[in-house]
C-alpha cells in the first residue's frame, strides 16, 4: 500500500512550517479504493485527486519530538469532487497526528468518482504516514 509520506531529515525544520510531501501526496491518490458507492451493477470509476500539494501538514511540534505514525482515513468524496466527510479507519496512535490528517483532509480536491458515467457521491480510503525518515528518491 502506498501511502502520503510527510518526511524529512530529523532535526532539520521545513521552510515555512511546510513540509515537502508533493510527490508521496501524487502516490498516495493512486491508492484510494472505494469502499462504498450507490450499489447495483454498472462500471465505477474511482476519484482522482485535483494535483498540487498536499494541505496535509506535519504538527511541528511533533516533528520536533520526533513522533512518528500513520492514520488510515475514510473519505467521502461528492458529486462535485468536494470532500464531504472524513473518518479515522484506523489511528496512528497519536491524537495529534489524528488530527492533522483529518484536518488537511477536509481540504483535499477530487475529480468525482463515477457510475456509468455519471457522477456519484463515494467513499475512499486515503492512508497517511507521517514519518520523520526521508524518502529515498527512485533513480529509474
Amino acid at each position: 500500500m502506498q501511502t502520503i509520506e510527510q518526511t524529512g531529515e530529523k532535526g532539520s525544520r521545513p521552510a515555512g512550517g511546510t513540509i515537502p510531501r508533493a510527490a508521496a501526496f501524487l502516490l498516495a491518490f493512486l491508492t484510494l479504493v472505494a469502499l462504498a458507492a450507490c450499489g447495483g451493477e454498472g462500471e465505477l470509476e474511482q476519484p482522482t485527486p485535483l494535483y498540487g500539494n498536499s494541505p496535509i501538514e506535519y504538527p511541528l511540534e511533533l516533528w520536533d519530538e520526533g513522533v512518528e505514525g500513520a492514520t488510515i482515513l475514510r473519505l467521502r468524496v461528492d458529486e462535485r469532487g468536494q470532500v464531504d466527510s472524513v473518518e479515522i479507519a484506523e489511528s496512528s496512535g497519536h491524537e495529534g497526528l489524528d488530527a492533522a490528517a483529518v484536518a488537511g483532509a477536509r481540504s483535499l480536491r477530487f475529480e468525482p468518482g463515477r457510475k456509468d458515467g455519471k457522477r456519484i457521491r463515494m467513499w475512499a480510503t486515503l492512508p497517511v504516514e507521517f514519518s520523520t525518515r526521508p524518502t529515498p528518491v527512485n533513480q529509474d
